[in-house]
């Protein structure tokens, strides 16, 4: 894998398997969801060693720390390799916070919902929300 001492932060996030693909993370950064060193950049940013990048995917912040960069996308199992995750346990909690709040989730398959199962679910958000 050719390393390469400054890289596109796009290409980076992509490379790392941050994002699935270069265009999501060129738009993240235009739409500044993507901070190195807690400040804005966009796309074309050249990434080096031990820089901290942050990446907001709503609601969680997620840090990473740059090990080694890399242009070419790597094996998720060696993306260790070249980032960090040093987010906090409370943003990561966040993530599951709000997948567990989701009254509205049905399995797989089973379709749309009936009339009547779409009047339960209004029904229970509402008193959620109300709480």
């Amino acid at each position: 894998m050719p390393r390469k001492d400054n890289i596109r932060i796009d290409k980076f996030l992509w490379a790392v398997r941050i994002f699935k693909t270069r265009s999501i993370a060129s738009e993240a950064c235009r739409k500044g969801r993507i901070l190195i060193n807690n400040i804005p950049v966009k796309p074309s940013h050249t990434v080096s060693k031990n820089e901290i990048i942050n990446v907001r995917k709503l609601p969680v912040v997620y840090t990473y720390e740059v090990i080694e960069t890399v242009d070419n996308r790597v094996s998720a199992k060696i993306v260790e390799n070249f980032i960090k995750d040093i987010t906090t346990s409370e943003e990561k909690a966040k993530s599951l916070a709000d997948k567990r709040n989701g009254f509205g989730y049905r399995i797989k398959g089973t379709g749309r919902p009936t009339k009547k199962e779409r009047r339960t679910i209004d029904r229970l958000n509402d008193d959620f929300v109300n709480m």
